[in-house]
């Protein structure tokens, strides 16, 4: 079950594992950008518009929900570093 919706510090500190979920309207992204926005999103996470945490044995899994935002926010990010 999920602990929280938000990013929170402390439990970034015990997370063992990550997963990324996408919203319904992102399904139509190729393999190739789900790829580089998932291991984008979890870079920053702090920055995730849907951040949630499951309590493992070992420590936390952190799961974010990407969202349209997210990805907008990405591609700009990356359009500005190119």
């Amino acid at each position: 079950m999920a602990a929280e919706a938000s990013y929170d510090p402390r439990r970034e500190t015990l997370v063992m594992e990550t997963r990324t979920h996408w919203s319904p309207e992102l399904q139509a992204l190729s393999a190739a950008d789900k790829e580089w926005l998932a291991r984008a999103v979890h870079e920053q996470p702090a920055r995730a518009a849907h951040v949630d945490y499951e309590r493992s044995h070992t420590g936390f899994i952190r799961e974010i929900t990407v969202t349209v935002a997210d990805v907008e926010r990405l591609y700009q990010e990356r359009a500005v570093k190119a």
